[in-house]
C-alpha cells in the first residue's frame, strides 16, 4: 500500500472513541424504514479523492444514515447531494451524484476529508474526540502535498483544518482567519476558503442557497486557475 492507503486502512480500523463506536454501531443495528435490510458501513471513515488533489475540502463527521451507511465521505445524504453536483458542475467528479461507495465516482483535482471520521450522536462530536481524530487529518496535509486550495465547511471544519495545519507545521497569520461564508486567507501556498456547510438546517432555510454555494467553488477555481491575484484576509461575516 502506499501511504495514503496506509493511513486510510488505520482511520477504517479506528477505535479510540468508545462513544462513537457504540453510536455508529447501534445506528447500524436500528436503521430508519427505508434503509432497512441495508448493510450499514458503521466504521470511521477515510478520506476519498486524487493524491494528487490541488483541492482539499473538510467537512465536520459523517452521517448516521448517510457515510456511517455507504461507506464513503459525504454520501447518500442531501448534504452530498449537494456537494457532489457541485463538483460534477466545476469539473471535479466524474458523477453528479455519489449513491454509495461501489457506485464508480471518481474525483479530479479534489480530496474531501473530515474533522472527524464516525457520525456522532446529534452530529455533535466532543471536545475529546475531536482532538482524537484530529492526527488523522495532520497526516493527510502532510501526504497531500499538491494542496493549494482548502474549502472548509462550516466553522467547525474551519477551525479543525487550522489546528491541523498549525500542527503540521504551518505558521498561522496575524490576525487569525476569522470564518465566514465567502472568506479568503493566506496561508503560505494555500488558500483557505470559509463555506457555510451543506446541512439541511442551512440549505432548507435559505441560509445557503445553491449560487451562494457555487460562487465558493468558483472562487476555488480561479484561484487553481491563476486568475486570482490579490491576497487578503476576509473577516467573519
Amino acid at each position: 500500500m502506499n501511504p495514503l492507503e496506509t493511513l486510510n486502512h488505520a482511520i477504517v480500523g479506528c477505535r479510540r472513541c468508545p462513544r462513537l463506536v457504540r453510536w455508529r454501531e447501534a445506528v447500524a443495528k436500528k436503521p430508519p424504514l427505508r434503509y432497512r435490510g441495508q448493510s450499514y458501513w458503521a466504521r470511521p471513515l477515510p478520506g476519498f479523492g486524487d493524491p494528487k488533489a490541488r483541492l482539499l475540502i473538510v467537512g465536520l463527521a459523517p452521517a448516521a444514515h448517510g457515510g456511517n451507511r455507504t461507506g464513503r465521505i459525504f454520501t447518500g445524504d442531501r448534504s452530498g447531494d449537494w456537494l457532489y453536483g457541485t463538483l460534477h458542475r466545476f469539473g471535479f467528479s466524474s458523477l453528479p451524484g455519489s449513491l454509495d461507495r461501489d457506485d464508480g465516482l471518481k474525483l479530479t483535482d479534489c480530496y474531501i476529508s473530515a474533522a472527524v471520521r464516525c457520525a456522532p450522536p446529534d452530529n455533535k462530536p466532543l471536545p475529546d474526540e475531536f482532538e482524537r481524530c484530529r492526527p488523522y487529518l495532520v497526516r493527510e496535509l502532510q501526504l497531500l502535498q499538491q494542496t493549494r486550495v482548502v474549502i472548509a465547511l462550516g466553522k467547525i471544519g474551519f477551525d479543525a483544518f487550522l489546528k491541523a495545519y498549525v500542527e503540521n507545521g504551518g505558521t498561522m497569520p496575524k490576525p487569525r482567519p476569522q470564518f465566514g461564508h465567502g472568506s479568503l486567507a493566506r496561508l503560505g501556498a494555500v488558500t483557505l476558503l470559509g463555506c457555510y456547510h451543506p446541512s439541511q438546517q442551512n440549505t432548507f432555510t435559505g441560509k445557503l442557497t445553491r449560487e451562494m454555494f457555487h460562487d465558493v467553488f468558483n472562487q476555488a477555481k480561479k484561484v487553481l486557475e491563476g486568475r486570482e491575484a490579490f491576497a487578503k484576509t476576509s473577516a467573519a461575516k
